[in-house]
């Protein structure tokens, strides 16, 4: 199997002139769930929203890696656009309402614009009603959610399921999960920590042989979908640094103590 990697390098980000980010070190593997954890204001979204591609978020210093089929690219000044179809997804912590366009629209246009990108042959209609009507019996969704408006009056549960929906049809090479649990209580959680299960294990069966797997990068606060996610790796974010690293011991110490244990010793 090919190992993918995404390398975070001395990353130093401004918004608005302020810095954000100071001195990021991180590396991301295919295959592996990889948590970033730290109290509200730390960088967690700006990281995000950084390796993503948003214009409003400056790099001033330091690379954005992506390795895939042996190849490194800089990815640091990509597009969001070459960036998706490089292979990188981003679950919004608040999805956006996009009236009169319905999910099936909205979803057929995304992965035909990337096998496109890919030099495949576009779905078909038929094609690609089928390929949905399987996944959204994977999330448990009526067959009705397809053409409804993306996301318009969509509970918090049902914004997140639209977007692992996604996240099982467009099969990224690493997943940013930008606190996917925020505004669900404990059946969402669980609901949302199953999906993902099912969009690892789908991607592990089809790359077979080729990969090791879709890579996630869990973006939270909270240590219960830490518990439901089980990550390889959990680095604590706070005031624009990695501060320590470790495994989900770390997560446990956070529910128990909060986050000034580690800051303190800063």
């Amino acid at each position: 199997m090919t190992k993918q990697t995404l390398i975070i390098k001395d990353l130093h980000v401004e918004v608005e002139g302020k810095e954000i980010l100071h001195g990021i070190n991180l590396e991301f593997e295919s295959g592996k769930v990889h948590a970033i954890m730290g109290p509200n204001g730390s960088g967690k979204s700006t990281l995000a929203n950084t390796i993503m591609g948003h214009p409003n978020y400056k790099v001033t210093k330091g690379k954005i890696l992506l390795t895939k089929n042996k190849k490194t690219s800089d990815i640091t000044f990509w597009s969001a656009d070459k960036r998706a179809n490089a292979g990188v997804f981003l679950s919004f912590q608040y999805p956006s309402e996009v009236p009169g366009v319905n999910i099936n629209s909205f979803l057929r246009t995304a992965v035909n614009a990337q096998r496109e990108n890919n030099k495949l042959k576009p779905y078909t209609i038929p094609e690609f009603f089928k390929l949905l009507k399987e996944k959204m019996k994977l999330l448990g969704l009526d067959a009705s959610f397809r053409k409804r408006s993306l996301n318009e009056g969509f509970s918090g549960g049902e914004k997140k399921r639209s977007e692992m929906l996604q996240l099982l049809l467009l099969k990224p090479t690493f997943a940013i999960l930008d606190e996917t649990d925020s505004g669900l209580d404990v059946d969402g959680i669980k609901a949302v920590a199953d999906a993902i299960h099912t969009a690892r294990k789908q991607d592990a069966t089809e790359s077979k042989s080729k990969t090791s797997g879709m890579g996630i990068v869990l973006i939270t606060h909270y240590e219960r979908f830490i518990k439901e996610l089980m990550p390889d790796k959990v680095s604590i974010l706070c005031g624009g640094k990695i501060i320590t690293q470790g495994s989900t011991e770390l997560a446990k110490k956070i529910h128990e103590k909060g986050f000034d244990q580690f800051i303190k010793g800063k």
